[in-house]
């Protein structure tokens, strides 16, 4: 199994209603996309950090192997909902996977 963890920053520019309604469109698009995708065994997006993080929203993922991964990353559903949801009010991300 491949484990794909994500953490996002939000632009500061945002307001708080802001940034709340888009960690929440985040966390459905990104839930949405389990059953949809190949190998893709579980997806979680956690927004609501406690106040010590320093990262506004987190994505748990779960893949059956790295080509499952690999397959994600390029999944039109999965494309539609980085470039509608994500990408355009994420100031910084940081990305790990591994097996686990």
């Amino acid at each position: 199994m491949v484990k794909h963890v994500i953490l996002w920053q939000l632009k500061e520019e945002l307001s708080l209603e802001e940034k709340a309604a888009v960690k929440l469109g985040i966390k459905e698009g990104l839930e949405g996309l389990a059953g949809k995708i190949p190998g893709l065994i579980e997806i979680k997006v956690n927004i609501e950090p406690l106040a010590s993080s320093n990262c506004d929203v987190m994505l748990d993922s779960s893949f059956v192997d790295e080509d499952s991964l690999k397959g994600y990353a390029v999944h039109p559903e999965h494309v539609a909902v980085a470039n509608s949801k994500v990408r355009p009010f994420t100031a910084n991300r940081v990305c790990m996977d591994y097996e686990a």
